[in-house]
């Protein structure tokens, strides 16, 4: 048996109905990699399905986002790690193709893919292929996918907004040595995370023009939390903040508080 140099570590918390949903996507993979379970909120649901998933179990303590996915990550063995979401669901040749991407490109700190939306309603879930904001996006991915490797280039389209998804992120951790994401941020600690490898890491954005996972929007999400109590807005505010003077930051703001609205 081939050693396997990928993980999914999939962060669950409280008791997600979709959870094992996800978990079955990542069952259906067509290469294998480590898998678990993490989570800072234990119970009898989470525990149950690591049981009958036949899945690693680990246990943190709860603090914020960025701390559970620092203690996610601290279990990881191998040199690729996915960051999995337990809303979130996995075409069966994510990983075939993300792990064939840093093959090719072997200097790559982060390798990303193209989504969909799932948009929970009345009616069940609704698969959303385009909208404005993934037209935004994609836009956005495409221009820096021009000079993937020159840090300025990659800073000037993130001074723009976030266009990387965070649960289709996959990193190369013989890259990312010490990295650790934003333990004090609630929604924008991803887009801070991409601002701090560009600007602190030596390689290259690799992106997977494929739409390769569904990431669900539903009431209970911590993104659609955070867009209801204007977290987000003050984080992304912050961020615009880093990346230019004052004034341009609060005239992108109100520009980019639009692309909330496919969240709600």
């Amino acid at each position: 048996m081939s050693e396997k140099k990928h993980t999914i570590a999939i962060c669950a918390y409280g008791e997600s109905s979709y959870l094992e949903d996800c978990i079955l996507s990542v069952e259906k993979q067509t290469i294998s990699s480590e898998v678990y379970l993490y989570t800072s909120t234990p119970n009898e649901y989470i525990k149950s399905l690591a049981e009958k998933h036949q899945l690693p179990l680990y246990i943190g303590e709860r603090k914020s986002i960025g701390a559970d996915w620092n203690q996610a990550l601290s279990h990881c063995k191998t040199d690729y790690v996915t960051i999995v979401h337990q809303d979130d669901l996995y075409d069966e040749s994510f990983t075939e193709k993300v792990m064939a991407s840093f093959e090719k490109h072997p200097k790559s700190t982060i390798v990303y893919t193209d989504y969909h939306e799932l948009k929970m309603t009345s009616g069940g879930a609704k698969d959303i292929a385009s909208n404005q904001n993934l037209k935004i996006k994609r836009l956005m991915l495409n221009v820096l996918s021009v000079l993937p490797s020159s840090k300025w280039w990659r800073n000037r389209v993130l001074s723009m907004g976030n266009p990387i998804c965070c649960p289709s992120v996959s990193y190369n951790l013989k890259r990312l040595k010490d990295f650790k994401f934003d333990e004090e941020m609630k929604t924008s600690l991803d887009w801070f995370a991409w601002y701090t490898i560009s600007t602190q890491y030596k390689g290259s954005f690799t992106y997977i023009k494929e739409p390769l996972m569904f990431h669900r929007i539903h009431e209970e999400s911590e993104t659609t939390a955070t867009i209801s109590n204007n977290t987000r807005t003050n984080e992304d505010l912050q961020m615009y903040q880093l990346l230019w003077p004052k004034f341009i930051a609060n005239m992108l703001i109100k520009f980019y508080q639009k692309s909330q609205n496919s969240n709600q």
